[in-house]
């Protein structure tokens, strides 16, 4: 599937940022993630940890945002959401 395939009116696209270390983990900065519509978050994540399982290990810890807001797993996405995923915040 290239990325110019046309999405049904039953999906979405949404943008998937991958922050610090979950970099390494993925190996890349972003990801376009196609969904049905009104998936959560939570279908999201699971998406996300199938297509990259390195990041499995972190599914309890990682913070998830929408915008500059951050969601719990029951969120609602909408298509062209802007999704960001951080690792746990650690102080010093």
């Amino acid at each position: 599937m290239d990325n110019f395939a046309v999405l049904s009116e039953s999906q979405m696209q949404v943008t998937v940022q991958f922050y610090s270390y979950f970099r390494e983990l993925t190996g890349c900065a972003e990801a376009k993630e196609t969904l049905t519509n009104s998936a959560t978050l939570g279908v999201l994540h699971d998406q996300l940890m199938a297509r990259f399982p390195k990041l499995v290990a972190m599914k309890k810890s990682t913070l998830l945002a929408v915008g500059v807001e951050y969601q719990s797993r029951d969120y609602v996405l909408r298509d062209g959401d802007a999704v960001s995923l951080f690792p746990p915040v650690q102080g010093g």
